[in-house]
């Protein structure tokens, strides 16, 4: 008799203890029960919120899903601008659950499926903006625009998924290694056209300076010597009126003082020998003043 009360509280723990399901904080379930998924009075699906709950054992399985907040973030795709060039795109989505039960049948509970298809619908998305926008369209200020159009797409296409599309970002834009590799010569073609052009007008503008500052200084050198001939000039104009006020005033002694001069010119050196006649008159001096 205890043996058999004993087995009866044992099924009757197991029994209840497979009635009991706890959903985790950050989740939510759904029942289902001979493969449907159970809905309430008015016709809505069951969603079962954190915390102990109950379900019928054997007949009816849960199924728990992630509520919080996902992050869709798969390498970089290929897209075309309305100038048929191609750009590497990276872009990231934030994205949750919005209907668990369209959700479970549209995915089967399956994240990595569900993301598959929203990434689908992202990108189908993001290929129709980039490919209404050229690429300074698309670099110079209207990412912002295109990621809203996006945005309102994707969210569109994923309500038949039963997911919220938060947020949709193109983090990197960049093109094709072939595409960069080529852009990159004509613009360092480009400048380098641009850089000798400027060298070829600063040698211009430099030969048309000196030549500029070469005609100035040959102006001014012969002002200069202009001016200094009329200085010289005048300078000799006055020593020559100088020498006739003198002359006229004692010309014996200015004679004898020019003489003088003469003689100190022309015995400045030991060894200088002037071989004239001594009734020279360039001794007239030196005669005048011998004792007799």
């Amino acid at each position: 008799m205890k043996n058999l009360i004993v087995a009866i509280l044992v099924v009757a723990g197991l029994i209840l203890s497979s009635a009991l399901f706890v959903v985790p904080e950050g989740e939510r379930a759904i029942v289902i029960q001979f493969g449907k998924i159970q809905r309430d009075a008015a016709g809505e699906v069951q969603v079962f919120a954190p915390g102990l709950h109950f379900k019928i054992p054997m007949i009816e399985t849960v199924r728990k899903l992630d509520a919080r907040v996902q992050t869709l973030d798969d390498p970089a795709d290929r897209f075309v601008t309305a100038e048929k060039k191609d750009l590497l795109v990276n872009s990231y989505v934030k994205w949750r659950i919005r209907d668990f039960g369209q959700y479970f049948l549209s995915t089967g509970g399956n994240t990595q499926q569900a993301e598959v298809l929203l990434k689908q619908y992202i990108n189908n998305g993001l290929r129709t903006e980039f490919g209404t926008r050229t690429i300074p369209e698309i670099v110079s200020g209207e990412r912002t625009e295109l990621m809203e159009s996006a945005l309102e797409q994707a969210g569109i296409a994923a309500n038949e998924l039963g997911i919220e599309v938060i947020d949709v970002r193109v983090k990197q834009i960049n093109l094709p290694d072939e595409i960069s590799i080529s852009i990159f010569a004509r613009m360092r073609a480009e400048r380098q056209a641009v850089a000798r052009e400027h060298r070829s007008r600063g040698m211009e503008d430099a030969e048309k300076i000196r030549a500029d500052v070469d005609a100035r200084v040959t102006v001014m050198l012969a002002d200069a010597e202009r001016n200094s001939r009329t200085v010289r000039g005048e300078g000799d104009a006055q020593a020559a009126n100088i020498y006739a006020e003198t002359y006229s005033k004692d010309a014996e002694f200015f004679s004898f003082i020019r003489s003088l001069e003469a003689y100190r010119r022309s015995f400045r050196n030991k060894d200088d020998v002037l071989v004239i006649q001594p009734d020279n008159d360039f001794f007239k001096h030196m005669k005048t003043n011998q004792k007799p």
